[in-house]
């Protein structure tokens, strides 16, 4: 991830010169400074001064109720766009005023808006970029820095548009295939609102009336109907408490790796989650290394672009293996993130030294599988419906027509 660097030096006239630059490390820095014949004498991170009353100003009420900052596909228009201007030679400056008045989306055409000042002011694209960390990832930044640096910013947009419709793509699938589940837990919450508070309480005023003695499963039924009635005012403020309790918490370290590490091990849709986080780490990773970012550089980014803590640290476990001399596939098989059909491929990838172009496979061989899941993902998921469904018709059936029965059968023993 891009960092801010404050550095003192001298230039070719040998004068003390100051400032700040965005680079992922200090070498990067250096590199920088050189090209612009400044001999440096101190480079030193800088320190993020935000103040609590800054961050609550700055709170983002899309955000906190859990909508995204910018869709995919303002994302995927802003890099096929990006793509064939700075192909067909458009400047840089130009290129970004012209889809700051061409975009759609509010906060990309505000942030497109300071990149096109922040440009003008001096500094490098990706620097500019980098800036709006809401909007654009590490691992986007990133190809953007390596592109300026190589000549290639045109294919650099282009991998990052395909990268992108991949994301779109998947994403799509998996709401197509929970859409009909989802659907039924729905329509299942509003039948039980509606029997608590409605058909429930009448056959309870019907029942009392008569006198007759009730089964466990009416009292039960008028128990939970009694207890809705009297405090769904409590039960809706915990609700609500609960959901943004459990949002605050699972964005500190720890309630974020305990809430990645369940999707993962969740029955059903748990090996969807996991092949379509492995997916993406395969995809990103390959981009990477044909971008000629360093495998370990390389692992660092796709750690932050697979969107998963508990994936990171497996994820950065292996940078730190093959930074202690580890090989690619060891690291790999020690992450235990991969299945033996993989890791071959893999060893292949490094044994002929086309690594990039086996992670595509694996990448795509991730990708069918969740396909896979997912066309049979209904089918395991309506069984489960199913018996939801039976149980709650059979406590009904016990609960409200045992006792009419017994009525009945009374009235007609009379």
């Amino acid at each position: 991830m891009m960092k801010a660097f404050n550095y003192v030096g001298r230039d070719a006239a040998g004068s003390q010169v100051k400032g700040a630059i965005e680079a992922l490390n200090s070498n990067a820095v250096a590199e920088q400074l050189s090209r612009q014949r400044i001999t440096p004498t101190a480079i030193t991170e800088a320190k993020s001064t935000k103040s609590s009353a800054g961050d609550l100003a700055n709170i983002d009420i899309g955000e906190l109720l859990g909508f995204e900052t910018i869709a995919l596909d303002d994302l995927i228009v802003f890099c096929r766009q990006m793509y064939a201007l700075v192909r067909s030679g458009v400047p840089i400056l130009r290129a970004i005023n012209g889809m700051a008045e061409s975009t759609n989306a509010p906060k990309l055409k505000q942030a497109l808006s300071e990149i096109a000042t922040q440009l003008e002011g001096g500094y490098e694209l990706s620097s500019a970029l980098n800036r709006h960390p809401k909007l654009f990832s590490p691992l986007f930044v990133s190809l953007v820095h390596v592109g300026e640096n190589t000549g290639n910013l045109d294919d650099a947009f282009a991998k990052l548009a395909s990268y992108f419709e991949r994301e779109q793509e998947t994403r799509k699938r998996i709401k197509t295939a929970l859409r009909y589940p989802s659907f039924v837990l729905i329509a299942l919450a509003a039948a039980i609102v509606i029997l608590n508070i409605w058909v429930i309480p009448t056959f309870a005023d019907m029942f009392s009336k008569l006198g007759a003695e009730l089964p466990w499963a009416t009292k039960a039924l008028i128990t939970s109907s009694n207890f809705f009635l009297d405090y769904w005012p409590i039960m809706l403020v915990v609700t609500i408490g609960l959901y943004f309790g459990i949002r605050y918490y699972v964005r500190t370290p720890k309630g974020e790796h305990a809430w990645n590490r369940l999707k993962t091990k969740l029955p059903v849709v748990g090996s969807v989650i996991e092949r379509s986080i492995l997916s993406r780490f395969s995809h990103s990773f390959a981009i990477v290394l044909k971008a000629g970012v360093p495998m370990t550089s390389g692992l660092t980014l796709v750690s932050d672009a697979v969107d998963n803590s508990y994936m990171k640290k497996k994820i950065l476990l292996m940078r730190t293996a093959i930074e202690s001399g580890e090989s690619l596939l060891r690291s790999a098989v020690a992450s235990t993130m991969f299945t033996p059909l993989v890791l071959q491929m893999i060893a292949v990838g490094e044994e002929t030294g086309r690594v990039d172009e086996l992670l595509e496979e694996v990448g795509d061989y991730y990708e069918r599988e969740v396909d896979y899941e997912l066309s049979t993902l209904t089918a395991r998921i309506e069984p489960i419906l199913i018996a939801i469904v039976a149980g709650m018709v059979l406590i009904l059936a016990l609960g409200i027509f045992t006792p009419m029965w017994d009525m009945m059968s009374a009235f007609k023993g009379k």
